[in-house]
């Protein structure tokens, strides 16, 4: 088959044992990142297996109606960016694997942003390059309160290491979840205002969805303290569009760590959120970690390989696996 991968922005896939799995096939991998339709229409006019690397880049109609090759789709995760009505009308395969990976790379840089962010780790860090000693007082994370939005796996892991450096975890989420929160020790409190009001940091691990798109809200934010701090290592669409920026600057919350935009890659230098000094910013790395790669792309690519054999697996719009295109192309 003659595979394409798209934004491996490092060529890090190539480098890791799973990537033999795709031996004998004809691999095209691409580093860079690009939306334009003519120029990736024109580099992937003869894929017949499309690799993407989570939501980097957008695969709808007009692109798809381009590809005549194009048999499969195979990724791991959430499928916004994807145009499944297109795919399932020209009879390209879906298969993204929802299985539950290892929490612990997202947590570990949420943790990460969390300490960055009160012990001003940047800004210290940037005052010392450019020949200052100091430039403030950091803040302690023992005894304060963690507050968490979503008790998933991620939700979980960072609950943990709250709890770890001795402060005081808040749980909130759907009623199972919090459930399970309840089991592993952790407070619950009664509503999403509570969480807002109490928490000194503010976790969120909620999976975006169409019905928690937006489900942080400008009064949401306005609850919290000048003092305390937001963390977003999930998705930017779950915040109402504009309300961070606008929050941020009216202080409440008093700093931001995030790792996730409304537009990605973001490289417009100007953006509101990279120009504030109460913001820690980190290129959505939340999973860009070799372990995680590994797993994810070891199931990737047997997806790819059970397409090839006529059993295809992980696949979201069967519909297509009844289409001519299927049916006379690769897999078949």
């Amino acid at each position: 088959m003659k595979i394409s991968i798209l934004d491996d922005y490092f060529d890090t896939l190539r480098t890791l044992p799973c990537f033999r799995k795709l031996a004998g096939h004809e691999v095209a991998v691409w580093n860079d990142h690009v939306q334009d339709l003519d120029l990736l229409a024109a580099r992937l006019r003869e894929t017949e297996a499309l690799v993407l690397i989570r939501e980097r880049t957008q695969v709808r109609a007009p692109l798809l109606d381009r590809l005549p090759e194009l048999r499969l789709i195979s990724q791991r995760g959430v499928f916004p960016h994807i145009d499944v009505e297109a795919c399932t009308r020209l009879g390209i395969v879906v298969s993204s694997s929802l299985t539950a990976g290892t929490s612990y790379d997202t947590a570990e840089l949420a943790w990460g942003l969390i300490i960055a962010s009160k012990r001003r780790i940047p800004q210290q860090m940037a005052a010392l390059q450019a020949g200052t000693w100091q430039i403030g007082v950091g803040e302690r994370l023992r005894g304060k309160t963690l507050g968490i939005f979503g008790y998933g796996r991620i939700g979980a892991a960072v609950a943990g290491y709250g709890k770890a450096f001795g402060m005081n975890v808040l749980v909130w989420g759907r009623e199972g979840s919090l459930d399970r929160a309840r089991a592993d020790g952790h407070a619950v409190v009664g509503s999403k205002r509570e969480l807002f009001e109490r928490s000194d940091v503010l976790s969120l691990h909620v999976r975006l969805l169409a019905e928690t798109r937006g489900i942080v809200t400008r009064d949401d934010l306005a609850l919290m303290r000048p003092d305390s701090l937001f963390v977003n290592t999930s998705r930017a669409g779950l915040v109402e569009p504009g309300a961070l920026v606008e929050a941020l600057g009216a202080g409440r919350p008093g700093a931001a760590a995030l790792d996730v935009y409304d537009e990605e890659p973001l490289r417009d230098p100007r953006s509101p959120l990279l120009s504030m000094g109460n913001v820690v910013c980190t290129p959505h790395i939340g999973y860009v970690t070799r372990e995680e790669y590994e797993s994810q792309f070891s199931e990737v690519f047997d997806q790819i390989i059970a397409y090839e054999t006529g059993k295809p697996t992980s696949v979201v719009n069967p519909e297509a696996l009844r289409s001519e295109r299927r049916r006379h192309g690769v897999g078949s």
